[in-house]
């Protein structure tokens, strides 16, 4: 069944080719395991959201009787013919043995919406990994365990318990959510903003179908438009990412990250999944191409934009924006906003100045944002010229709902593609300019903080798809054995990265020679402890900073001898480096995303924390020359241009440098984390004061699951 509201653009279902997982998602017939006559019965609910149904549907219930006025057979071997899905309402302990029946009955999908698996414990994970294998046994798809199911508005069905969602308006959103629950939250909140679902899918524990799977079916599936994220936890993070890049390469997806906050527990008894790196799923997401949010109310904004607009790929520098509003507070909140998410809503070039000053009174601000003052009769050609200017790419615009004032519709035709309109006004009248407005491909909002959260949207979505990544890297070497500081530093100077002069001294006398080699009164050194397995060297007392006489460096050396542990008392006698701010660039190996590269502040940078960019920068390698370039200019400007008389940052230098990183990282399958902390920023450049690279030792797993 295929239904069209007012406002929602017609949908492509008929173009759709067979996908692997329609047998789930777009299923022709199906049975409910586990239906059930009485009201108070979760297999109620699920009949009753699926009474709907165009298709076959088939309840089955042992005790046999009648649900819903259809009669009920007691087993799935008692269908009538073929079947594509069942969804089974049964106790846990029964699933593994009902999705053998399922299979034998040759059904091709499975919904388990019960609990009691993976999220709740050993047991509970045992039972999942033997449904699990009865589904991989019999050929059948699987969404869940522990998920309330979907809701498919555009082809008429509605697997889940609510049944009030079997009544959601179709469209062209589509929506995977990890918890079933927020699945049903942002497609309410969809049907609240006028914009209508074409499929929601509620994974759960993610046991069989998860988000790669899901991703790839937005992808091919050509009525949806744009798709929304809700992500507790990944545990698949290499595959998700490909299959992001893969969605967002035709069509823009929004992802929303929960974990900011320590949930990690709860989440982990929700779905089963530990919410891991908040910062680095983040980070993962909008490397892949997603626009990443706050909020689910953000979600929702950003999805709003996104159905309708796209902008072409493009740096989020070189992408203007322009603000034009009938009221000038309204208009002031939303460049407000826009300025706080790094969107550029640049001045207007004279000509179109010049163009607006004959439609506008000449009090009112047009520099941009364009107040006209009040919305009169030039206010549609006041919109096609702000649309026209070169450097702008997009449009909003917010004026108050004035019958006999302003049609929205005939404002914005001329710049459909590139608009997005706000209003406030009465309930029924923003509703009707809410869907003519659709019909031209114009989203509407009701709020200025919402239309902001839109235009960054579009910004952010053509930045995302600006920057190519490096393609995969197989890891076929090994560094072998642990690194002290000489060594790791000699290894990043084959790579280009300039660190100070210095000296690896065996012994007192040797270290006593390389200061006079290297330093003097007027030439202080550095005197460290050269030891591979001291990986925290200041914080045993391991670094001397200003040695200038052979009597400071006895002192240093002195006290290195007193560290524990140290093993044949080795000394690196290094030059001072001149002052700088100071950086830290790392990389990890991380369990779910693979080689991670970093990039932040240090030293008195730190001040700069709380500030716009000074949060790390993470990225996943290999990194492109043009992914390790937008990893530095994240920096904050203080930093770049030169913080507190320091030099400004050579970008080409540092992003070498992180381009490094990325190499050892991705071509050393046994390296498993890398700290160059600091790496100063020097007049010649950056210089890598001290490092360090973790290597696996030989009982360790070989390879990373995640390399190649």
């Amino acid at each position: 069944m295929t239904t069209t509201r007012a406002g929602e653009a017609p949908l492509a279902t008929s173009a759709l080719a067979a996908h692997p997982l329609d047998p789930l998602l777009r299923p022709r017939s199906i049975a409910v395991v586990g239906a059930s006559a009485s009201p108070d019965k979760a297999g109620h609910a699920m009949m009753q959201a699926l009474d709907g149904f165009d298709g076959e549907l088939h309840p089955v219930n042992p005790r046999g009787g009648t649900v819903l006025g259809r009669t009920a057979l007691t087993s799935l071997g008692e269908l009538p013919g073929p079947v594509d899905l069942a969804v089974l309402v049964v106790p846990p302990q029964v699933v593994p043995g009902v999705i053998d029946q399922a299979a034998a009955a040759g059904i091709r999908a499975a919904v388990v919406c019960a609990g009691g698996f993976a999220e709740s414990g050993p047991e509970g994970h045992d039972l999942q990994e033997q449904a699990v294998a009865a589904a991989r046994r019999g050929g059948v798809r699987l969404l869940g365990p522990n998920t309330s199911g979907f809701m498919n508005p555009v082809d008429g069905v509605s697997a889940n318990f609510m049944p009030a969602a079997a009544g959601l308006r179709p469209g062209t959103v589509g929506v995977v959510a990890q918890s079933g629950g927020v699945n049903l939250a942002i497609a309410f909140l969809l049907e609240r903003a006028g914009i209508g679902l074409r499929l929601g899918v509620g994974l759960g524990n993610a046991a069989d179908v998860g988000f790669a799977q899901m991703l790839d079916f937005y992808a091919d599936d050509d009525a949806t438009t744009a798709v929304g994220l809700h992500v507790e936890g990944i545990a698949d993070g290499r595959s998700v990412v490909e299959a992001l890049r893969r969605v967002t390469a035709r069509k823009p997806v929004v992802a929303f990250k929960v974990g900011r906050s320590d949930v990690g527990d709860f989440a982990q008894s929700h779905t089963g999944s530990l919410t891991g790196s908040y910062e680095l799923t983040r980070a993962a997401l909008a490397q892949a191409g997603a626009v990443v949010v706050d909020s689910l109310d953000e979600l929702v904004a950003a999805l709003q934009a996104l159905r309708s607009v796209r902008l072409p790929a493009a740096p989020r520098s070189a992408t203007g924006v322009a603000v034009l509003t009938g009221q000038a507070g309204p208009g002031l909140v939303v460049a407000d906003a826009l300025g706080a998410r790094g969107v550029r809503v640049p001045e207007l070039a004279p000509a179109t100045l010049d163009r607006l000053a004959d439609l506008l009174p000449p009090l009112t601000y047009q520099r941009n944002p364009v107040d006209t003052g009040r919305p009169s009769d030039t206010f549609p050609d006041v919109l096609r010229v702000v649309a026209a200017e070169p450097g702008i790419d997009a449009v909003g615009v917010y004026a108050l709902d004035e019958p006999g004032v302003l049609d929205p519709v005939s404002a914005a035709e001329g710049a459909a593609g590139r608009v997005l309109y706000a209003t406030g006004g009465p309930v029924a009248a923003v509703e009707r300019h809410r869907e003519r407005l659709a019909e031209i491909g114009v989203p509407l909002y009701s709020s200025p903080g919402d239309l902001a959260i839109g235009l960054a949207a579009l910004v952010s979505d053509a930045a995302a798809r600006a920057v190519p990544d490096a393609p995969p890297v197989a890891a076929t070497r090994t560094i072998g054995r642990a690194l002290d500081e000489d060594e790791a530093k000699s290894l990043f100077e084959t790579h280009g990265l300039r660190t100070m002069r210095r000296r690896a001294a065996a012994d007192r006398t040797a270290a006593h020679d390389a200061l006079d080699e290297l330093g003097g009164p007027d030439r202080p050194v550095v005197v460290k402890v050269l030891d591979a397995a001291v990986l925290h060297k200041s914080d045993v007392g391991g670094v001397h900073v200003g040695v200038r006489s052979h009597a400071e460096l006895d002192a240093a050396l002195d006290s290195i001898d007193a560290i524990d542990g140290t093993s044949g008392r080795r000394y690196l006698v290094e030059e001072q480096a001149p002052p700088g701010i100071e950086l830290i660039v790392g990389g990890v190996r991380d369990e779910v995303f693979g080689p991670v590269v970093l990039l932040g502040l240090g030293g008195v940078g730190v001040e700069l924390a709380g500030g716009p960019g000074s949060e790390p920068v993470l990225r996943l390698a290999p990194l492109s020359a043009e992914r390790a370039a937008e990893m530095v200019d994240a920096l904050p400007a203080a930093v770049l241009d030169g913080f507190r008389g320091s030099p400004p940052v050579d970008r080409a230098a540092l992003a070498a440098a992180l381009h490094a990183v990325s190499d050892v990282l991705t071509a050393h399958h046994d390296v498993t984390e890398i700290d160059l902390n600091p790496v100063r920023v020097t007049a010649r450049g950056p210089v890598v004061l001290d490092a360090v690279v973790v290597v696996r030792t030989p009982g360790e797993e070989n390879h990373d699951q995640h390399d190649a």
